[in-house]
């Protein structure tokens, strides 16, 4: 078989360059308007010139008439080759430039022509109108060829009518008007075709920088592959035009955003309102991965702005990622956690080890009970203000890593919570940043203590976290709880500034609020408002003579964002 490949013939028909076709196309349409135009305005051209030619021979007909020796003469002579109607109708030809000029008298018999031989003969043509009184404008074909032709009466002075007066205009010579203008406005056509042509080389050339010299058939195939992308990617995209308007939304950006197609057309604080996400969506908010909250979610958002005025925004759905580092750091805390146990317990251990050699058996026993009964104590204390199984395991699960950053945590007695929770989970994650918030806020201070207090009344929860650490300013208390705000360094594997936004997100969604004041002796107070945390009480009330009246301390660890 031979290597060489085919040859291909390259088939006849449009340029597939988007320039060459849109060139193409509009100096056809240039040619075709210039030979409309002038079509158009020649085929009323010739109509015209007859018109002009006959009204001409009309005027001079006129003119001839009204002579009074005309009449006068046809009256009293004879029509001979020299006869003064001759004369006078040769006079009035060769001064007008006229093919002829014919007198007749009412019997049609010329009394002048052109060509003598033909005086005293009846005229070709009907003179019957001109001799009824009436005007005549005709073209028609006469002894001298066709001709533009206009017919009189001819009065007396009385103003009977004596003959008629006939003028011709040679059609010749409105032909030749006709073709003599054909040139200057071919010339005109032509002008107005070049004048087309460049203006269609300009157009196209814009359109050239503009679809950078594609073709249709590459331009439907980005088309094609930017819809499959943009609907298939697991990233949100939102276009804006120059105006501010979202123009383009693909559907997980619906999704991430909770918008419908709708929103297309709108402005980003028409669809979403006011708020962090719409600011870093109009461009109000500048910077790299932004972090922002919408609903449950948390997006990371980079905009970047495009040539024409506008820009395109891309969303990244953060939420697991940052649910799995508030789960690393808790693990990281309970390792190390674990690790200070292991500590505490060996030096249990050995100290047991040495009561048991000295035989001192009943300070041993002591010191096993007393080790044992602390973390019994801690744990029945907490649930029997907590009855939330969820909420009490949050605090008691977190004790040992509290006391390894040496941070007490003190459950108020005033707390008394029912196990009638709504949103157990939702409680657990307000609880959980306000709580680790507060002892990052206190770690390494001295006498660093957070109180917490959680109070029921009817199907209201109300929440005061408090701590003694250094406080938050009054220009920042609102600021805490803006999704991306935070005064501390992030983690390699997650970003800072997304607890705060959650808890008055989680408190919002339930029809409460999220406040932070100063704390009485220093320090911070986190105060949350739940109106319908808790289920109608289908049980009896849980009493305060339940409660134990001693304050605990709890420890719990860091797990979510700084202030």
């Amino acid at each position: 078989m031979s290597s060489t490949p085919p040859v291909r013939r390259r088939r006849l028909g449009l340029p597939r360059r988007v320039f060459s076709q849109v060139l193409l196309m509009q100096l056809a349409i240039a040619a075709g308007v210039a030979v409309l135009a002038t079509g158009l305005f020649l085929a009323p051209l010739s109509d015209q010139l007859d018109d002009q030619a006959m009204r001409r021979a009309l005027a001079i007909a006129q003119t001839t008439a009204q002579q009074p020796q005309v009449a006068e003469e046809l009256r009293t002579t004879r029509p001979t080759t020299d006869g003064p109607v001759q004369t006078e109708a040769e006079r009035i030809r060769k001064a007008t430039q006229a093919e002829y000029v014919v007198v007749m008298d009412r019997q049609g018999v010329r009394w002048s022509h052109t060509d003598p031989s033909r005086i005293g003969e009846v005229v070709s043509t009907d003179p019957g109108q001109a001799l009824a009184g009436r005007d005549v404008m005709e073209i028609d074909d006469g002894t001298l060829g066709r001709s533009a032709r206009g017919k009189v009466p001819l009065r007396d002075a009385g103003g009977d009518i004596v003959g008629a007066v006939s003028v011709g205009i040679a059609y010749d010579s409105v032909r030749a008007r006709l073709v003599h203008a054909i040139p200057g406005l071919f010339a005109y056509a032509g002008g107005a075709l070049a004048v087309g042509a460049l203006a269609a080389w300009l157009i196209s050339r814009r359109v050239q920088r503009q679809t950078r010299d594609l073709a249709f058939s590459d331009i439907a195939g980005l088309l094609a592959e930017r819809e499959a992308m943009l609907h298939g990617i697991r990233e949100g995209v939102v276009a804006l035009d120059r105006g501010g308007r979202m123009r383009l939304l693909n559907d997980e950006a619906q999704r991430l955003l909770s918008l419908g197609a709708e929103a297309v057309g709108r402005s980003p604080d028409e669809a979403l309102g006011s708020g962090r996400t719409a600011d870093v969506l109009a461009g109000r908010v500048t910077g790299t991965d932004l972090l922002t909250v919408r609903g449950q979610r948390v997006l990371v958002a980079n905009r970047m702005p495009t040539d024409d005025g506008g820009a395109v925004a891309t969303l990244r759905d953060r939420t697991e990622l940052e649910q799995l580092g508030r789960e690393l750091d808790s693990t990281r805390g309970l390792i190390d956690a674990l690790r200070a146990q292991d500590h505490e317990h060996a030096n249990r251990m050995h100290t047991l080890l040495g009561l048991l050699e000295l035989e001192m058996y009943d300070d041993a026993v002591e010191f096993v009970g007393e080790v044992v009964g602390d973390h019994r104590v801690t744990a029945e204390q907490i649930t029997e203000r907590i009855q939330d199984p969820l909420l009490a395991a949050l605090l008691v699960g977190k004790a040992t890593v509290a006391a390894e950053r040496g941070v007490t945590l003190w459950v108020s007695d005033r707390t008394l919570l029912p196990d009638r929770l709504v949103d157990p989970r939702g409680l657990v994650t307000i609880v959980g940043n306000l709580v680790d918030n507060a002892l990052d806020a206190t770690a390494g201070t001295s006498h660093a203590r957070v109180e917490v207090e959680l109070r029921a009344q009817g199907r209201a929860a109300t929440l005061r976290v408090r701590d003694t650490g250094p406080g938050i300013p009054a220009e920042h208390r609102e600021l805490v709880f803006t999704a991306g705000w935070s005064t501390k360094e992030p983690p390699a594997h997650r970003r800072r500034g997304i607890g705060l936004s959650l808890v008055r997100r989680l408190a919002e969604r339930q029809g409460g609020s999220a406040t932070v004041d100063a704390a009485h002796g220093g320090g911070a107070e986190f105060v949350v408002v739940l109106p319908e945390a808790l289920a109608e009480a289908d049980l009896e009330p849980v009493t305060a003579a339940r409660a134990v009246p001693a304050p605990t301390p709890v420890n719990t660890a860091a797990e979510e964002e700084s202030r």
